[in-house]
């Protein structure tokens, strides 16, 4: 008996469970749901590779990722429709599925996320539908009537071509600055619901707490209901309403309040859900959805800005495509999340989906964990017919129209927006955002791209909003974190500035399966990215992180007089700072003793006092400060580390607080001995010996025990300007071939004269002083201590514009194995980008990354600041150098630039101590273009410098 009653019991669970199940949205993927979890089906491939043969594939997948087709980049067939030349083959898919016995007699839909491009679809040997045209768009077929249920295959055939017969998708969307692929790009699933249903909903929920939805059914239900709740993050209802439909209607308003919601933002994503269910006359529940959204209010203020839940946000975004080097535009859950959190932790706000809609899992992302999105409609510089464009709009809007995240959708890119689509949006957007026209003027925002320094203040004195939706854009090092802090300083303090768009998040690097797998950005076309192909960060990586901080340590230095007061400025635009923690913690960064520094170097980095300060009451854009102890013994240091509500680092400072002890030289019993010739002299002490020319009079070699180090040819004067240049700064209308030399340098020759050595005994330490006249090199004094040890004083005049200005020697790059240093670090400056690098220990290998070739960071050559001392590793030995001028830059050879040289060719300048260092240029703007800090440096008068140097 007791055996029966559980019987029944489970029997009548299981029937109220399967009931429930009923009446949801359910959904049965026939592929992987992306790049991480492919699912094989049959694949015929028309041209290219592996073509002319059935084979297997993964979907979802661009298919030349898989060995298949055509590589094509999209610019060499720029503004043709149908080009000869041109990749055109075709994916033939075919793949054979069963569908549960339990959905026959429910509505069932076809689903494609996305094909690329034409794609035409077959399921059971019958027409699904229309042929689809457009490449990001997801495009649905209802199947109800054409698939077969339980035991018996269905067989879904594909035909993908990668080349679109409709002229206006393939100026649109394929010839373009991007890779064009083909394929079934994102997953394909079946969609089954009850036979009546809600076809589809949007939502319009108001920082007030009001909430308004339409319900759309697929087809009219007499005496239906729609049932609404609204719940919060942790599943309790806060609201509850009852919707009629009107006679004979298919759709049903939804309207409720709820009280004081939490309010959606990029800095404060909170979300509710709201959950749809359908009952019919008798009360029955029929289907239920649910939606996920957030309550804020959108306003574009004429004039002003952008306002969210009235308050006037400053945008911090990027424009990001959906790309990986081994999967293309393919992607997955976890690699949309990445992007997110990549973006999120460079302090942005905000992205732009350059140029097509995301996958949904990228949306989904934004609206959790916090960015505002602008949805792009494709179009690079081509536009839709607008036939066409009517239905990607509708598509891409419907599917995308209920994501919080989504603040501006924009109808193309760079005049390639079909105005005749503007009103389109509006259709299926209750909520009615602002559509845009990127690099246009429209909607009350002018997006006008690459804009100079200068020409980016003019804009901002006209009417509408401005804000960029692509500017610094990047190439190799360039571009993004050069002249980034003047452009932002700029934008951020004007009232009609609403930030803008940086071109762009990653490098679009792909593996060429056909060529070794090697990453090919085409050239320079790729390689644009604030990060490499797999998301290397480079230098401005770490520019862009702290300008952007919402958390600001105003502090400009802690050497003179410091108290221990640390100055704040909050930035963000919701946040008040009581829930962020600054992790402070007085540090001793090490001398330069020999032969500490071959391990972990973070070991050498002795920590003195920590101190974690929480509860710093400072409001939203407001400033403020904390106190710390004005001074600790030991510490030469203080590192502090804003950390974010979440526990986020949202950046870390390091401020000196006085100068590392100084190299103490040993006591050694040795005398500093020299010998004179013809040839020049030749000093030695404590086995070190060093050689002086009489020819010039500089250090030629050292040697150490009898072991040669081949540092030599300096201290030598070296200056240079950018060659397009007059000497009065101006760009040389004189020159013909100016516009040829802007990425080159002109070198100023020093004409100077050796006019002989003088030599003196000061105690033990012997001075040995190089004379010039009639050039800008003035002196250098040897002073060489018993131990070894060298100390060198010198001298030099300058007047005139220069962009390089200071002293070099020659080594050999061939036999440098590492450096390590104290200075800020571990990326290197430049002029106009010297944010970012802190003030640290640092040490890293020999590398010579090939810019958009081979991503190997931090690069090891450049300009660094702040250094203190620096010890390169040779094959020879190890040379020290103290710099006992750190507002002085240590340069270790020179930037390489990319293979096609399109942002600088810098003069050789070996191991050099500068004063002046080459601010760098984007793609699109010379220097002089990109703000102050990025001018040449008038020089007059006389400049020193002192370092103390070792062989060892």
């Amino acid at each position: 008996m007791n055996r029966a009653f559980t019987f029944i019991s489970a029997a009548l669970l299981s029937a109220n469970l399967m009931s429930q199940t009923n009446t949801l949205t359910q959904r049965q993927y026939l592929s992987g749901k992306g790049c991480d979890d492919m699912v094989q089906w049959d694949f015929y491939c028309t041209g290219g590779n592996n073509s002319g043969k059935w084979s297997k594939i993964g979907v979802p997948s661009c298919w030349e990722l898989q060995g298949f087709g055509t590589y094509q980049y999209g610019m060499k067939f720029y503004g043709k429709a149908f080009p000869e030349g041109i990749a055109d083959e075709k994916g033939l898919y075919k793949y054979e599925f069963n569908l549960p016995k339990e959905w026959n007699g429910r509505d069932i839909e076809l689903v494609f996320e996305a094909s690329m491009t034409d794609t035409e679809v077959k399921i059971n040997g019958r027409k699904a539908g229309t042929e689809h045209q457009g490449g990001f768009y997801r495009f649905i077929y209802n199947v109800s009537d054409r698939v077969f249920f339980g035991g018996k295959k269905n067989v879904l055939e594909v035909t993908v071509s990668k080349e679109s017969k409709n002229a206006g998708v393939n100026l649109a969307e394929r010839r373009a600055d991007y890779w064009n692929f083909g394929g079934l790009i994102r997953p394909v699933f079946i969609v089954s619901k009850p036979a009546q249903n809600i076809a589809h909903h949007t939502v319009n929920a108001l920082s007030d707490g009001t909430f308004t939805a339409n319900c759309f059914l697929n087809m009219a239900v007499e005496g239906a209901k729609i049932e609404t709740s609204i719940l919060n993050s942790k599943g309790k209802s806060v609201a509850h309403s009852i919707s009629e439909f009107r006679r004979g209607s298919d759709v049903a308003l939804v309207s409720l309040k709820v009280e004081n919601p939490l309010l959606w933002s990029a800095e404060t994503p909170n979300l509710y859900t709201a959950v749809f269910t359908l009952v019919d006359k008798n009360g029955k529940e029929v289907h239920r959805e649910q939606q996920k959204f957030g309550f804020r209010t959108i306003e574009t203020r004429e004039s002003d800005g952008l306002y969210i839940n009235g308050t006037k946000v400053l945008i911090k975004g990027v424009n990001r495509h959906s790309f990986r080097p081994e999967s293309g535009r393919t992607l997955s859950k976890v690699k949309n999340i990445e992007d997110v959190l990549l973006i999120k932790s460079m302090n942005m706000n905000a992205v732009r989906l350059s140029h097509y809609p995301a996958d949904p899992e990228f949306f989904e992302a934004c609206d959790s964990l916090g960015l505002y999105v602008m949805d792009e409609l494709t179009g690079w510089h081509g536009k839709h017919e607008t036939i066409v464009g009517q239905k990607l709009v509708k598509e891409m809007v419907m599917r995308d129209v209920n994501h919080p995240s989504i603040i501006w959708w924009s109808n193309g890119n760079e005049k390639g927006w079909n105005t005749e689509l503007d009103c389109e949006f509006h259709k299926y957007d209750p909520q009615k955002r602002a559509v845009l026209h990127p690099q246009g003027n429209f909607s009350g925002y002018e997006t006008m791209h690459y804009r100079s320094y200068g020409e980016s203040q003019n804009y901002m004195r006209l009417p509408e909003i401005f804000m960029p939706t692509e500017f610094l854009h990047g190439l190799y090092d360039g571009g993004h974190g050069g002249g980034f802090y003047d452009y932002w300083e700029m934008m951020r303090k004007h009232p009609r500035c609403a930030g803008g768009f940086l071109w762009v998040l990653a490098d679009e690097g792909v593996k060429r399966v056909d060529m070794n797998g090697f990453i090919d950005n085409v050239g320079n076309y790729g390689a644009d990215g604030i990060v490499g192909p797999h998301h290397e960060k480079e230098g401005s990586y770490y520019t862009i992180k702290r300008i952007w901080s919402p958390i600001q340590i105003m502090n400009r230095s802690m050497t003179d007089n410091f108290d221990g007061r640390i100055i704040v400025e909050n930035r963000y635009d919701f946040k008040n700072l009581k829930g962020c923690i600054f992790d402070c913690t007085f540090v001793q960064l090490p001398s330069s003793k020999v032969g500490i520094l071959s391990g972990n170097i973070d070991k050498e980095v002795k920590k003195i006092l920590n101190k974690r300060v929480t509860g710093v009451d400072i409001a939203p854009k407001k400033s403020g400060e904390f106190m710390l102890p004005s001074s600790v013994s030991g510490a030469n240091a203080l590192m502090i580390k804003a950390i974010d509500d979440n526990g986020n680092e949202l950046f870390t400072w390091c401020y000196k607080l006085k100068d590392i002890e100084v190299l103490q030289t040993k006591s050694v019993n040795s005398v500093v001995e020299y010998v004179k010739s013809d040839d020049g002299v030749k000093v030695a002490a404590a086995g070190r010996t060093l050689f002086f020319s009489n020819k010039d009079g500089y250090l030629k070699y050292v040697e150490k025990d009898g072991r040669k180090i081949n540092l030599h040819n300096g201290p030598r004067f070296i200056a240079a300007r950018r060659a397009d240049r007059s000497l009065d700064q101006f760009y040389n209308h004189d020159d013909i071939d100016a516009e040829k030399k802007k990425t080159q340098y002109t070198t100023f020759d020093d004409l100077g004269k050796f006019v002989g050595f003088d030599i003196k005994k000061d105690g033990d330490i012997l001075r040995i002083t190089a004379n010039y006249k009639l050039g800008c090199f003035d002196k250098a004094q040897w002073s060489v201590m018993p131990d070894g040890t060298v100390v060198l004083d010198y001298n030099y005049n300058f007047s005139g514009v220069t962009d390089i200005m200071g002293v070099m020697f020659d080594y050999p790059e061939d036999k440098v194995k590492a450096k390590t240093w104290v200075g800020n670090g571990p990326y290197r400056v430049w002029q106009n980008r010297v944010h970012g690098p802190e003030l640290g220990l640092w040490r890293n290998e020999y590398n010579d990354p090939i810019p958009g070739e081979s991503f190997d960071y931090p690069e090891f050559k450049g300009y660094f600041a702040n250094v203190q001392w620096i010890t390169l590793d040779t094959e020879e030995g190890k040379i020290t150098i103290i710099n006992h001028k750190p507002e002085n830059y240590i340069g270790v050879y020179q930037p390489r630039d990319g293979r096609d040289e399109l942002l600088y060719t810098l003069p050789n300048s070996g191991i050099s101590i500068l004063n002046v260092i080459p601010p760098v240029r984007n793609k699109v703007n010379t220097t002089d273009l990109i703000g102050p800090s990025s001018q040449p440096f008038w020089a007059d008068g006389n400049y020193s410098g002192k370092i103390t140097l070792r062989f060892d």
